[in-house]
């Protein structure tokens, strides 16, 4: 028969023993997949899988098994901010690599996803990947995920010494005709985006981040240059695949957006903009090999309320202070 003091001690010692691991517990660092920001992801990062059980590859390694660029002379990360439009990928994954295959382009497809709550910021997501892939492709495509080239004729080079690539001119794109349109699709070289510092991080809500950019590539001496002999127009020159009625663009000014965001921008851009990678995915869409960043952006609603117009960052921030 057990004695009823030895129960009583054995309770003791286990809930003291449960207690002391708790205790432990508490002061060890929580797991988390965030990744924030490494100066070479793809040769820090690690991956599960590789040369045998509970080993892990450098994610580097995974990256360009199915992308393997050789001897090229140059590499092209192709940035797709994103948020919330995966048929619209489903389509642009396969069509951009027939299409870059065909040209010989080396390259390798960034989705820059957003997953925070606040409005969506195009430059800033650039931004990120600028930073996630910098070290090893040298130049970038800036690149919406509905807009589709049809013309083969359009070369998605190594941008010149004089300045960025606008591969969807201002005569050739479905929607955007005036002379200082940048946005759709724009290759840059990486010391020059550098540069520039990037793009400005103001841009809350869809439009005029390109418009902003176009300025800060003036200022750095730097000149746009076009596709030439292009004999396609605007018709049938890309395939414009944004279903205006299915997804209404978020054009909403408040507070004062209109007036801040129509002005150069001298204090925000590649070297502060504030964000964390919670998760980094590799994707296969159609035998197609693409990495998704779920990105994490920070808005300072002292600075850019925008970032939210229905008012809950700044009543959350007046609550805070």
């Amino acid at each position: 028969m057990v004695n009823i003091s030895t129960i009583n001690w054995l309770f003791v010692c286990g809930l003291s023993f449960c207690l002391g691991g708790i205790a432990v517990l508490s002061f060890m660092p929580l797991g988390s997949d965030c990744v924030c920001p490494l100066s070479n992801p793809l040769t820090r990062l690690t991956g599960v899988g590789g040369a045998g059980a509970g080993q892990k590859e450098p994610l580097a390694e995974k990256f360009q098994q199915p992308h393997d660029h050789g001897a090229s002379a140059h590499k092209m990360a192709l940035l797709v901010p994103f948020r919330d439009r995966f048929e619209e990928l489903l389509q642009f994954v396969p069509h951009m690599t027939s299409f870059l295959r065909r040209q010989g382009v080396a390259h390798h497809i960034f989705v820059l996803n957003q997953v925070d709550r606040f409005r969506f910021n195009r430059a800033s997501l650039i931004n990120v990947g600028f930073q996630f892939a910098s070290d090893v492709y040298d130049y970038i495509a800036m690149h919406d995920v509905d807009l589709l080239p049809l013309n083969d004729n359009l070369r998605y080079e190594y941008p010149s010494s004089l300045g960025p690539l606008h591969i969807a001119g201002p005569k050739l794109h479905p929607k955007y005709h005036y002379d200082n349109f940048v946005g759709g699709i724009l290759l840059v070289r990486r010391e020059h985006f550098q540069q520039m510092n990037g793009m400005s991080n103001q841009y809350w809500g869809w439009g005029l981040e390109d418009d902003e950019f176009f300025v800060r590539i003036r200022d750095a001496g730097l000149q746009v240059t076009r596709p030439q002999n292009i004999k396609t127009g605007t018709n049938d020159t890309f395939s414009h695949i944004h279903n205006r009625y299915h997804r209404k663009r978020d054009t909403q000014k408040c507070f004062n957006q209109k007036e801040m965001t129509r002005k150069r921008d001298h204090k925000t851009g590649l070297d502060n903009v504030k964000y964390k990678i919670l998760k980094v995915h590799e994707m296969i869409i159609d035998q197609v090999s693409v990495t998704i960043l779920n990105i994490l952006l920070d808005c300072d609603v002292n600075k850019t309320p925008w970032c939210d117009c229905s008012g809950t960052a700044a009543v959350a921030s007046a609550v805070q202070t």
